[in-house]
């Protein structure tokens, strides 16, 4: 049980430190429960150890204890924000920044934040 309570506690660490851009969601489980599968927060069920994207543009991953779900999201935050404008791309899970008075013609970005 202390193992599993450390683990936890550097799991929100590491979590916190990467701006939370990941999720966790405990996979109940009960005594003599053989179960091979996650359940996710809209009831969809995912085989251990398997991989999917959600409508929400995260990458989530089902293991014995528990599904975490990471953005896929980039977030621009260096680029000139007078000149330009951030529009967020949901098919393709991203966002572009364009001029606002020409939002055909991109704008350079030199940071991203997760």
């Amino acid at each position: 049980m202390n193992v599993l309570l450390g683990g936890f506690v550097i799991f929100a660490t590491f979590v916190t430190l990467c701006n939370a851009s990941c999720s966790f969601i405990p996979n109940e489980r009960f005594p003599g429960d053989s179960t091979r599968e996650c359940t996710d927060l809209k009831g969809n069920k995912h085989p251990i150890n398997s991989k999917w994207k959600t409508d929400n543009c995260e990458r989530c991953t089902c293991y014995k204890t528990e599904i975490i779900c990471c953005t896929l999201i980039a977030t621009p935050v260096g680029y000139d924000k007078k000149k330009c404008q951030r529009i967020f791309k949901k098919e393709d899970c991203k966002y572009i920044v364009v001029e606002k008075k020409n939002p055909k013609k991109t704008c350079p970005i030199d940071q991203w934040i997760l």
